[in-house]
């Protein structure tokens, strides 16, 4: 199987939550983010980056211990597709490709990241999960893929590229590839605790 690396893209101000940072929310335990990180490095992907901005020092808190590279967006303020690119930038070229998790989706579990690592095909491969036909993450983008990147802005993301002949569109059957944690109120009732 070719080398991947993950991509956790942990830098958002969380703007819809309030005044808390939600990536540091409570969920299992400990912080949002050390679940989804955990995730990540309990599969192939290697190494696994973490992309921080907003509240840095306390991501990066939240993490320790663990098995990452930093990689910090100064212009996080700007929107995703910055975040993107400075992970990106951070993936050695060993890898064929790279996998993008958002850390507010916490149910995202090793299985579910495996499922999608099967299904990646080389360099000119991207890998979309999708749940009763509703397109989710995360996203794999071969490195054939990375230069395209280049021409987004804002909060788009990588959106623009999922609609080639290259996309495979792989079915999963669970929502957590479709569910991420906005607001407080989306959090009540799942294993939220603050």
């Amino acid at each position: 199987m070719s080398k991947l690396a993950g991509i956790v893209l942990a830098a958002g101000t969380s703007s819809r939550f309030g005044a808390d940072n939600k990536l540091l929310a409570g969920y299992g335990g400990q912080a949002m983010v050390r679940s989804v990180v955990e995730a990540a490095l309990a599969t192939d992907l290697d190494p696994v980056v973490v992309v921080t901005g907003h509240d840095a020092d306390n991501v990066r808190e939240a993490l320790g211990g663990l098995d990452v590279v930093f990689a910090h967006n100064a212009e996080f303020a700007t929107g995703q597709a910055g975040s993107l690119k400075t992970g990106i930038a951070a993936v050695p070229q060993s890898c064929a490709g790279a996998m993008i998790l958002l850390a507010d989706m916490p149910d995202v579990n090793a299985e579910i990241i495996n499922h999608l690592l099967d299904e990646f095909a080389g360099e000119a491969c991207i890998v979309v999960p999708q749940h009763q036909g509703v397109r989710g993450n995360p996203v794999i983008l071969g490195r054939e893929n990375f230069a395209g990147l280049e021409e987004t802005c804002g909060d788009k993301g990588a959106r623009e590229l999922l609609t080639g002949d290259n996309v495979r569109m792989v079915d999963v059957d669970s929502e957590a590839v479709l569910r991420d944690f906005d607001t407080p109120d989306s959090l009540k009732g799942d294993g939220f605790d603050f």
